[in-house]
């Protein structure tokens, strides 16, 4: 049976079995036998093609990760855990956002700490100027699920207020090459800020503003899938958002 799952990624990478074999320093029948045979690698093989796709080690060899493993894999992505967003350093959030080369994400309702925060512009702009990719997304102000936000919070329509007052914020930015901004529609179980292959996760408490919610910073480790999970998620409401206007 063939690993399509491995093959498949290696095409959208652009490569080839001889060019991944050559990356990795092993023989190119031997790639060929992990794809048409789905034989499984050795450990160290699997991190390091892992790695290359960018792709989750259980993903691509799901019987070759045992439960125990993967989860010492993602257990290993946790940097650190704050307890409230507003105990996150704000000189963190600038390293956080400058360390980004090719990808920066903000998946908010409003995140309003960020769009008055002209450090955090300067980053953005530098950032799309030099290539990398800035999206932004915030929530829909007339959406029911950020009118019920609000209502949790007690802060009922100020929470719309917020959403809009943040794209007034970001207003220098808004016709900057290289960022964009869009509109979601969705119920946000966290919020997710993206540098590269790092994530902050500022999770939701119902009741309670997002800045008294615990962070959770993580960088990516093959193998581990957490870091994974949230990009996907990001994505997947990026896909399914519309652009500001």
């Amino acid at each position: 049976m063939r690993n399509e799952r491995l093959r498949a990624a290696i095409i959208e990478k652009g490569l080839t079995p001889d060019t991944l074999a050559a990356a990795i320093e092993v023989d190119p029948k031997t790639v060929e036998r992990w794809i048409t045979k789905n034989r499984p690698p050795y450990r160290r093989h699997r991190y390091a093609v892992a790695a290359l796709l960018e792709a989750d080690e259980s993903y691509l060899w799901p019987d070759a990760v045992s439960a125990s493993d993967a989860a010492g894999a993602s257990e290993s992505e946790i940097i650190t855990v704050y307890p409230h967003r507003w105990a996150v350093p704000n000189e963190l959030w600038h390293r956080f956002f400058e360390s980004a080369e090719e990808d920066i994400g903000v998946l908010v309702y409003s995140g309003l700490f960020l769009s008055e925060d002209t450090g955090i512009h300067r980053i953005f702009r530098a950032k799309a100027e030099a290539g990398a990719e800035v999206r932004i997304l915030l929530g829909n102000p007339a959406s029911p699920h950020v009118l019920q936000r609000g209502a949790d919070e007690g802060i009922d329509d100020t929470m719309s207020a917020k959403i809009k007052n943040a794209l007034v914020m970001y207003k220098p930015l808004r016709n900057v090459d290289g960022i964009e901004f869009r509109l979601h529609d969705t119920i946000l179980y966290n919020s997710i800020y993206r540098a590269d292959d790092q994530v902050l996760i500022n999770t939701h408490i119902h009741g309670f503003a997002a800045a008294q919610a615990p962070v959770i910073h993580l960088r990516m480790v093959a193998g581990g899938s957490m870091v994974t999970n949230y990009l996907e998620s990001f994505d997947r409401v990026w896909d399914s958002a519309t652009p500001a206007e």
